[in-house]
């Protein structure tokens, strides 16, 4: 007859606790249903747009946060640099439809630690979770690790960088909202400062990409990836009736 066990009763294992943003309410949803079903896993918040990422990131202080990189306000790239410098232990895995190796450089250069295509299936995400937590990197398998190679290590790197190095984190960010549309006053309430700041940040900015007309900005930040041409607002139709 076995003998009743005396010692400290077992503790249940602790679970990876996962922020889940991005912009499309179905898709958080659907990204919470299928991390929810995983037992060792456990989502403590969502966030709709990257500033809300940044903010919540601090609140709740995730393992994990899944970004997906094309958002309002402030795009996942920047958000994930910000997550990253205030709290290094958080770690990112960015969450995207583009496969380009300027998007895979750009997000690993700002600290993600997974790069995962949305075209992915549910047992790729939970794959690149336990691998980026376990202190690993995960990158899509379609995206080869020769890219790792080349931009992280080859003098390849510094030159795609391009020119969106030269803009510092705060005129990136009113960049990406330029391109979305927004009014420098809009801009200046949205970010709490002055109309004043705002417009002197505008004309650095013009000056840094020499580029000196709001079009020319759009198309700039669309191409790089700082903002999203699905992100800029419909023009209201004028009623002629």
């Amino acid at each position: 007859m076995l003998a009743a066990y005396r010692g400290e009763p077992m503790q249940p294992a602790r679970r990876t606790r996962i922020l889940v943003a991005d912009d499309h309410t179905i898709v958080r949803q659907g990204l919470r249903a299928i991390l929810e079903s995983e037992p060792d896993i456990e989502v403590v918040g969502e966030a709709a747009d990257g500033r809300e990422a940044v903010k919540k990131a601090g609140s709740l202080a995730p393992d994990v946060v899944i970004m997906d990189v094309s958002m309002p306000k402030m795009n996942g790239l920047e958000a994930t640099a910000r997550i990253v410098k205030g709290n290094p232990s958080i770690k990112v895995v960015a969450l995207t439809m583009h496969n380009s190796e300027e998007y895979v450089y750009s997000l690993l250069k700002a600290g993600a630690k997974g790069y995962l295509l949305k075209e992915s299936v549910s047992s790729d995400l939970v794959e690149a979770i336990h691998a980026v937590e376990g202190g690993g990197t995960y990158l899509h398998p379609s995206i080869s690790t020769r890219i790792v190679d080349v931009y992280l290590k080859g003098p390849q790197a510094k030159a795609r960088d391009g020119m969106v190095d030269v803009l510092t984190p705060r005129e990136r960010e009113i960049l990406q909202l330029i391109a979305e549309g927004h009014t420098n006053k809009e801009i200046a309430v949205m970010l709490v400062l002055s109309v004043k700041t705002i417009e002197n940040h505008r004309t650095r900015i013009m000056d840094k990409l020499e580029i000196h007309n709001v079009a020319g900005l759009t198309r700039y930040a669309i191409d790089r990836g700082i903002a999203s041409a699905s992100s800029r607002p419909e023009k209201p139709r004028v009623d002629l009736r």
